[in-house]
């Protein structure tokens, strides 16, 4: 039914365009016609026969006519045939006649051409309004078809080059249509035959005509054959691609000749035209079946070679210009032309993914094998352009959740590096007007990226929102930069920074694009609460740049921001006020910053009027933030940031050095007289000088007056005269000179010879001895006491930072002794804060939130031991380091000098004072600057390298002290965790507060991971002199204590530092070489460059390693160090580098013996500290605890591994006096069995996980082999279970119960089916394992009974749970028994509640006898588990014997 009404249709259509054309219609040959044959003999047989059936034939251009249906007409004409006495000879009779009526062109069209209906008077009804054309009449009778069909093919020749005729009627095309569709075609095969003779000879256009139409020319049973040939005919000529996939497309073809024919044309797909490609990808997808879809789909995405589809825009352009230098005239047209080419080009692979597009959205196996054949490419260079589209594709259409499988694989090849921003760039590039239809799905893709809490992918997320910035039309540009700001506006981290990060570089790269969107930008300031000083900094960055950039729609704003800036400064809240300074000096940035030369005359400067709002804002700003010290010293932090980091035009940066050292001298430098005048509330007293000058004679930095000043007017009410007097705060100090350094480094190119003085000049502070006399102090005189010294080291540390670079060796001395000033005030301040509990210190950092809520002393002064921190130094700290830097110095003056002799007098006196820990007053210290770590490269000076070498070369050099060194390495250490160990991008809960990271970190957070990496491996070699030197050190201990590290020699203060210093290297190390950035290909050459260090130390000569090597060589270089670690914290970070280190070479498992054996080696070594006590604690423990995870993850068998623990180790521990070690584990003692004990359960629940399932195929080896594998594990799950007993405490039993059910489920679910499997083999293997385990499940029943006499709530949590699964197994064994046909062997019987001893718990006695029939009357939750081999002596010999019957049964059964 469907093809006769396709039929009915199409030829509609034809009569339509014929009817219309007729009236044009002449001879549409050139050929002469043959003479008609006479009427009469015409009229013998064809011509009357017509007419008896009701047709009329006309001549000329008029249509034949039709009297009655055509149904009626084909039964007369047959009626009249077979009835003829002639036939069958009357057939050829009318053949001929209707041969010689066709000689002539114009009748034989009419009879190519539908008939007309004869309309006789009123009974028009009778004939359709449609009738077929003559010809197709003729044909639907069979006896008269294979003639007349061979007259009709025979006739194809003669018009095939003629082309079209008037009415752009082919008949060629015509007599084809005749054949289509017939109700039945009597002698296909021959009519196949026929047809593809004529493809053969035909032009083009007729051979597409032909294979096109086979479809509904042949019948079924001819369609194999004629794809046969279809498909070699495809392989000779590529130009009837198109038509014959058409044409394969319709046939019904077999599968295993469509798989052939597929294959020819996945083969021919490199040679196809480019406008035939959207063909035969469509042919290739839609013939797929499930079987065969990933491999057709692999085999496609090899083949579809897009990149050589499309030009780059570079080769079009010099193409149109090649083009157009043919002629003046010509070049138009020839740019059009190419432009024109690029276009079709984009079309065509527009058709091609359409064609993609069309198969996943149907076919659920075809976008399950794209995602599978994408997944499978494991090379970064492997990927195609084709594979980003694919994935959009599918992302898009969301078929069969295609775009979570989409999302997901994204992310995935993201995060390994395998789709690179190279790869999408170039999709970009090429393909922009492809991708634009794909819009909706790369803006949610990266909305995911941007929004995901895995810092790999973020960037992706990034690069694909500027990418479409770039390449797309203003809507979009303006649906990312909405997406951006939304990012920005969630609050989130990450995300905020990354979007701000591509909204800046946006504004650099596309300012006039981006200038249109201001208004839309300007909506983040409703926003910015949220945001962090950083990225408040880095929005009006953005904003700025927008509202004075050289665009005139971004000036749009310009009002909003001053309005805006002007609002949050004259707020009272320090919030506002603090954001409003941010904001103004970052547009006093973008307003005064160097204008590039536009025109000569312009000279490059600033316009006047420029230059006077640059001056108002300045002033507006200085007046705002003068009524609070907070204030005015951010806007000093925010100025010198400013300065360092943007290139002001020269009249700019004239007005803000103007007045600053003249300010800073009138505010804070003081000509020293002979005395200190005023009233103070500690004695003054001017110390710290480093200058030779006398000291009347010189300058000093006015710290306590100051501070007394600004406590005096806090106390007073303020009265009109002195609000109009300007107050200068202590806290502005530091700010202060940071802004003064800066604009003299700007003004002098890096020279501070105009500020030098200020490096070595004293400080007026109290007597240092006060701290002695803590307890006799006030409570203010403390507090002020604390305020000076947090103060100085601000200062000091400001003065490092500005001096660290400096050259001349007398510059470095005197840095080195400010660094030791401040690791001596450091330790004053940790006793000074441990007398003043609830102080608060003043601020240090600007731009955070203050921190007045937070209460740091509330807690009693503990001594706390930080491993790895040397915060809690004494004293003596100082003598040692810094009057051997120092040495023959004589000019130190007085005050100096008389410091280590009070200090050396006090030093037993001091060693008992406990001190608090400065960690938690990091933020009230001043950022030191990255540069400040160069001070590193200085040598380290050690005690041992004093005594060795007698002070010879010390005097020419400028060393490090430890405390120093370890105050540095603690600052570096900080520095890296904070910019290279990316924290993953947690939301914070709605109501908890936010805990600002960031303190202190406000100048490294503006310079980027990659800029901190590379600065590190810079130092490398530094910091692997610092330890050799610290390996040196202990070494020399060990040989000069006969290898004992708590000889009589060991100065416990070095000892500390020296391990300190060594711990931290080696995290230092740990932490740069486990930056995430390393895995990215861009940095490949400095992870290269940083392993280069390394192996140089070893191996000269490096350079040209590659990248396995030079892993290799570092990891043999780290591994010389393990000798020498003086605890096992250390011990445990260089494990953690050695194992980071092993996985940036790609093959970590080359390495898995040499970390195990490492890992024993510690765990097999007697730590002690350097007073001679054993290391112990919640530290050590927790070391301990990841040494062991560590040796077991690493070591080949872990069955074998908790066996030699718990077999022997545990045992000579048992043995041992009760504060003795083990004699093979010396690690392993009493306070340490809980560690031990933890991992063994946690690795062995672990280990038997991975035994391989067991399954029915397994032979009989494997099955023993398992069945050996699953009999060490249960051995050694009994042997831990059992020490239950002897190491009763609660934490342990905790453990037990916890890993026990988790074993016994394992064992239930992965050990049972091996059992029911291997028991008939196996069976005496099998008894022995489960009469083993049974101990074990006894054992644990007995804690349950334990845990519930003893009523305690942190064991019964884990009872029932395990009571369950104990339960299980009793019956899991049954069923086991029965499978094998055993279960007279099984009897169940009730089991006593028993305490840890095995005594009965006699509250709880069980009612009830042994009750065979556990059917009908399942074991209460008590009595759980008695089950298979219940051994009890008395027992024993009757379950023997019905096993050995048993035995005889099973091989009976087996026969």
């Amino acid at each position: 039914m469907m093809r006769k009404k396709r039929r009915s249709t199409a030829d509609k259509v034809e009569a339509a365009t014929t009817s219309s054309t007729k009236a044009k219609k002449s001879r549409s040959t050139g050929r002469q016609p043959k003479e008609p044959a006479q009427e009469e003999t015409n009229e013998s047989v064809f011509g009357v026969f017509l007419r008896e059936a009701g047709v009329t034939l006309k001549q000329g251009g008029t249509s034949n006519e039709i009297a009655v249906d055509q149904v009626v007409f084909q039964k007369r004409i047959q009626k009249q045939l077979q009835k003829s006495p002639r036939y069958p000879g009357i057939v050829q009779e009318f053949t001929a006649g209707l041969e010689s009526h066709i000689e002539e062109p114009e009748r034989f069209r009419n009879c190519l051409l539908p008939c007309l209906p004869r309309l006789s008077d009123g009974d028009s009804s009778c004939v359709s309004s449609f009738q077929e054309s003559l010809l197709r009449m003729l044909l639907g009778i069979e006896i008269l078809q294979t003639p007349i069909i061979n007259t009709l093919i025979e006739k194809i020749p003669e018009f095939m080059l003629d082309g079209a005729g008037d009415g752009g009627l082919s008949i060629p095309h015509i007599i084809i249509n005749q054949l289509k569709w017939l109700d039945r075609v009597v002698d296909s095969k021959e009519l196949a035959v026929k047809l593809m003779e004529l493809v053969s000879v035909a032009p083009v256009e007729v051979q597409r005509d032909i294979i096109t139409s086979l479809p509904e020319i042949l019948d079924d049973s001819q369609h194999n054959d004629i794809a046969r040939e279809l498909n070699s005919l495809l392989q000779e000529n590529t130009q009837l691609t198109v038509p014959i996939l058409d044409a394969l497309s319709s046939l019904n073809l077999s599968t295993s000749l469509l798989t052939e024919v597929r294959g020819a044309v996945m083969a021919t797909l490199a040679a196809v035209q480019l406008e035939d490609l959207p063909v035969v990808v469509k042919f290739i997808l839609h013939s797929v079946s499930a079987s065969d879809a990933y491999e057709v789909v692999c085999s496609l995405r090899k083949k579809l070679e897009l990149e050589q589809c499309v030009l780059p825009p570079v080769l079009q352009a010099s193409q149109s210009r090649m083009k157009s230098k043919g002629s003046a005239a010509s070049s138009s047209t020839a740019a059009g032309r190419s432009s024109s080419s690029s276009s079709s080009s984009q079309d065509s692979v527009a058709l091609v993914l359409d064609g993609i597009k069309s198969a996943v959205r149907f076919q659920k196996r075809i976008s399950e094998a794209w995602l599978k054949a994408i997944e499978s490419v494991d090379e970064a260079e492997d990927h195609k352009v084709i594979d980003v589209l694919v994935l959009f594709i599918l992302h898009s259409t969301n078929a069969n959740q295609s775009r979570r499988g989409a999302e997901r694989l994204v992310k995935l090849k993201v995060r390994g590096g395998l789709i690179q921003e190279a790869l999408l760039q170039r999709t970009f590039r090429d393909y922009a007007q492809v991708m634009r239809g794909y819009f909706p799905s790369i803006l949610a893709l990266a909305q995911g990226l941007l929004r995901s809490p895995d810092p790999c992918v973020v960037p992706f997320g990034g690069h694909m929102y500027r990418h479409s910035f770039t390449a797309f039309d203003s809507y979009c540009q303006q649906e990312v930069v909405g997406s951006l700001v939304t990012h920005v506006c969630s609050g989130v981290g990450g995300e905020v920074d990354m979007a701000l990060e591509l909204l800046c570089g946006l504004v650099t790269e596309k300012p006039s694009e981006m200038s249109l969107y201001s208004v839309f930008v300007k909506g983040i300031l409703d926003y910015m609460d949220n945001l962090t000083p950083q990225q408040i900094r880095r929005l009006f960055h953005l904003l700025s740049t927008l509202a004075f950039g050289q665009q005139q729609q971004g000036s749009l704003i310009q009002d909003d921001m001053h309005i805006v800036i002007r609002k949050q400064l004259s707020s009272t809240v320090p919030k506002y006020k603090r954001i409003g300074i941010i904001g103004a000096v970052m547009i006093i940035g973008s307003m005064g910053a160097v204008r590039p030369k536009v025109k000569e005359s312009q000279n490059g400067l600033l316009p006047q009027e420029t230059l006077r709002q640059v001056a108002a804002l300045l002033e507006l700003v200085k007046s705002s933030s003068e009524s609070s010290a907070e204030a005015a010293a951010l806007y000093y932090d925010e100025l010198a940031n400013l300065i360092l980091s943007s290139i002001l035009d020269p009249q700019v940066q004239e007005k803000i050095g103007k007045t600053v050292l003249d300010d800073f001298q009138d505010d804070f430098v003081v000509d020293l007289g002979p005395e200190i005048l005023g009233s103070f509330p500690l004695t003054p007293h001017v110390i710290y000088n480093l200058d030779d000058e006398e000291s009347q004679g010189g300058i000093a930095i006015n710290l306590l007056p100051l501070l007394a000043k600004e406590l005096q007017s806090k106390g007073e009410q303020r009265s009109q005269t002195q609000k109009a007097h300007k107050r200068v705060s202590p806290l502005c100090l530091s700010p202060f000179f940071r802004l003064l350094r800066l604009c003299e480094e700007k003004q002098h190119q890096g020279d501070l010879e105009e500020i030098d003085a200020l490096l070595g000049c004293p400080l007026i502070l109290t007597d240092m001895d006060v701290v002695d006399k803590m307890e006799s102090l006030s409570k203010a005189e403390r507090e002020v006491l604390c305020t000076l010294l947090f103060h100085t080291i601000n200062w000091f540390r400001e003065v490092v930072n500005a001096f660290c670079g400096q050259k001349e060796t007398e510059m470095k001395m005197k840095v080195m002794t400010r660094l030791q000033n401040i690791t001596y005030l450091q330790t004053l301040l940790e006793r000074a804060l441990a007398g003043t509990p609830g102080y608060v210190p003043p601020v240090a950092n600007f731009d955070g939130e203050s921190p007045d809520g937070v209460i740091l002393s509330a807690a009693p002064p503990v001594k706390t031991k930080k491993d790895g921190t040397a915060k809690k130094r004494k004293a003596p700290g100082k003598n040692s380091s810094e009057s051997s830097s120092q040495l023959e110095e004589t000019e130190a003056d007085k005050t100096k000098q008389e410091q280590p002799e009070k200090e050396k007098e006090k030093e037993k006196e001091k060693e008992v004072r406990p001190g608090v820990s400065l960690v938690s007053y990091r933020q009230f210290f001043r950022e030191l600057d990255m540069e400040v770590l160069s001070v590193l490269q200085c040598g380290l000076l050690s005690r041992s390298l004093l005594d060795s070498e007698l002070h010879t070369k010390v005097q020419q050099e400028v060393l490090l002290g430890p405390a120093e060194l370890v105050f540095l390495l603690e600052d570096m250490l900080r520095k890296l965790e904070f910019s290279l160990t990316a924290a993953p991008a947690k939301r914070t809960p709605f109501f908890k507060a936010k805990t600002d990271k960031s303190v202190g970190f406000s100048h490294l957070q503006q310079r980027s991971s990659k800029d901190i990496a590379s600065y590190c491996v810079q130092l490398l070699p530094t910091l692997c002199s610092h330890l050799e030197n610290c390996h040196n050190h202990f070494q020399t201990l060990l040989s000069e204590n006969n290898g004992v590290v708590d000889g009589p020699a060991t100065d416990v203060q070095e000892h500390q530092l020296m391990s300190a210093g060594y711990q931290l290297l080696l995290q230092i190390l740990n932490t740069t070489f486990n930056w995430s950035g390393f895995s990215q290909p861009g940095q490949r050459s400095l992870l290269k460059k940083a392993l280069g260090v390394l192996a140089e130390r070893l191996k000269e000569g490096s350079a040209e390693l590659t990248l396995e090597q030079l892993v290799k060589h570092s990891f043999k270089y780290l591994m010389n160090f393990c000798s020498t670690m003086p605890n096992l914290s250390t011990a445990l970070t260089l494990s953690q580098l050695l194992s980071t280190v092993s996985e940036r070479g790609g093959d970590p498992a080359a390495y898995r013996e040499q970390t195990a054996s490492l890992a024993k080696r510690f765990l097999g070594q007697n730590w002690v500290t350097a007073s001679g006590e054993k290391e112990r604690g919640i530290k050590f423990n927790e070391a301990l605890h990841t040494v062991l995870k560590m040796y077991m993850a690493h070591v080949d068998d872990v069955l074998k591994a908790v066996e030699e623990i718990a077999g022997e180790g545990i045992p000579e521990l048992i043995n041992a006096a009760k504060d003795k070690s083990s004699a093979s584990w010396p690690t392993l003692n009493r306070q340490t069995f809980l560690v031990y004990y933890k991992v063994m359960m946690t690795e062995l629940e672990k280990a038997i996980r991975k035994i391989p399932a067991c399954k029915v195929s397994d032979s009989s080896e494997a099955q023993s082999e398992k069945l050996l594998t699953w009999n060490l594990a249960v051995r050694d799950f009994h042997i831990l279970v059992n020490l239950g007993k002897v190491f009763d405490s609660r934490p342990v039993l905790i453990v037990c119960l916890k890993y026990g059910r988790l074993f016994l489920e394992s064992f239930l679910r992965l050990g049972m089916p091996l059992l029911d499997n291997s028991f008939k083999r196996h069976m005496e293997d099998v008894q022995s394992l489960l009469k083993t385990f049974q101990l074990s499940t006894r054992q644990l029943h007995h804690m349950c009974g334990h845990s519930k006499m003893n009523q305690d709530t942190s064991l019964t949590n884990h009872v029932p749970a395990l009571k369950k699964s104990l339960e299980l197994f009793v019956y899991r064994v049954k069923a086991m028994l029965t499978l094998n046909n055993c279960q007279e062997a099984f009897w169940i019987g009730n089991l006593k509640n028993r305490n840890l001893k095995g005594e009965e718990i006699l509250s709880q006695r069980s009612q009830g006898s042994e009750d065979e029939d556990e059917e009908e009357q399942p074991p209460p939750q008590e009595q759980s588990e008695d089950e298979a081999q219940e051994m009890d002596s008395e027992e024993s010999t009757k379950v023997h014997r019905t096993e050995d019957v048993d035995q005889d049964d099973i091989t009976d059964d087996s026969d």
